[in-house]
């Protein structure tokens, strides 16, 4: 479909909304989504409406060549709308893409140490804490739901939420296999390590989203375990929940009570089971997912952090910035993911002929 026809069919659409919501009464789930769907249209229409005020300018400046005493204010104006009309067209287009309806989600972001032993748990913490920081950056809640920690300050794996408007939407280029390449703090030799850590960035879900039944789970209780073995608590607060028919199996054992250990899991649990259904209706999106999530393996990455040139690469894109320092703070993450969003509207236009 073209550009106008599109165009034309959102407009009609709108003027539709209009007429309908004008006949209501008001209140009741009809009313509340035609009133929703109208306020995701306006936007799109005042677009379309600037874009077409722009044609007609330029069409306007282009009868005007044919007068000697406008030609030059003509040229001008057209040199303006040329350089103008295209960045409008590609905002409608933009606007025009398939919305994932688990952009405007916050997540349950999952980080595990991969190859590399001590090291990559390290790193894995680093992980961690960058996309803590890049959360308060952009004003997001950011919790962690459960961790299990190294002797020397490394992370296992752990889970967290992170909180707040459009998070999915952003974080979701994050998910795959990440690697790291320094001189370990345990090295002696001062040689350049190669280690890795997996990433998975999961749409939270709501209850409504996903259908449990209790009979579904088996709940394991046990006590909470530190690094190096020490008892986080005496009692058995810590929670195991297997997801019996699909065999996912998440676990908590940050709080003290086991009442809260139970809720995150079942956050955990809601989260993966979504992801898995989107997956099945998105044949597509399982294939990427899978390719980008991996196994922990080194060979298998989206992006090097190398420390001793401070720079990180994302190998999607064929991306480099010298701002290690920067993106680990997450204060300069955006400088990578921004990229990784244009080139993913970039891709979907072209599929759209754009």
């Amino acid at each position: 479909m073209s550009l106008d026809e599109n165009l034309s069919r959102v407009v009609a659409r709108h003027d539709e909304l209009h007429a309908l919501l004008a006949q209501s009464t008001g209140g009741g789930e009809t009313f509340v989504r035609l009133s929703r769907e109208l306020a995701d249209l306006t936007p799109v229409v005042e677009a379309i409406t600037a874009l077409e005020r722009a044609r007609t300018e330029r069409a306007e400046a282009q009868a005007m060549l044919d007068d000697p005493d406008l030609r030059a204010l003509a040229r001008e104006e057209l040199d303006r709308l040329d350089d103008t009309l295209p960045r409008l067209e590609k905002d409608v287009w933009l606007m025009l893409l398939p919305k994932d309806e688990a952009d405007e989600r916050g997540v349950i972001l999952e980080v595990r140490a991969g190859t590399g032993g001590d090291e990559a748990a390290l790193f894995a913490g680093d992980l961690l804490r960058m996309y803590g920081r890049y959360a308060q950056e952009r004003g997001w809640r950011f919790e962690v739901l459960d961790a299990s920690d190294t002797d020397i300050g490394g992370v296992k794996e752990a889970s967290a939420s992170i909180a707040g408007r459009g998070v999915y939407a952003r974080l979701k280029y994050e998910s795959g296999v990440h690697r790291v390449q320094r001189v370990p703090v345990t090295e002696a030799g001062g040689r350049i390590h190669t280690s890795a850590a997996t990433v998975a960035v999961l749409p939270e879900a709501e209850e409504v989203d996903v259908q449990i039944d209790d009979k579904d789970l088996r709940v394991d209780t046990y006590r909470s375990q530190g690094a190096g073995g020490q008892h986080v608590n005496t009692t058995d607060s810590a929670v195991r929940i297997t997801h019996l028919p699909s065999g996912v199996v998440v676990q908590c054992q940050d709080e003290k009570s086991q009442h809260k250990n139970r809720a995150k899991a079942m956050r955990m649990l809601r989260a993966k089971l979504y992801d898995h259904a989107r997956q099945v209706a998105d044949d597509a999106r399982a294939a990427a997912r899978k390719t980008q999530v991996g196994s922990g393996d080194r060979s298998e990455r989206i992006r090097t952090y190398n420390f001793p040139q401070g720079r990180v690469t994302d190998h999607r894109i064929g991306l480099t910035l010298h701002r290690l320092p920067e993106v680990l703070a997450g204060t300069a993450l955006d400088e990578v993911i921004d990229p990784l969003i244009a080139e993913d509207q970039a891709a979907k236009l072209a599929e759209l002929g754009a």
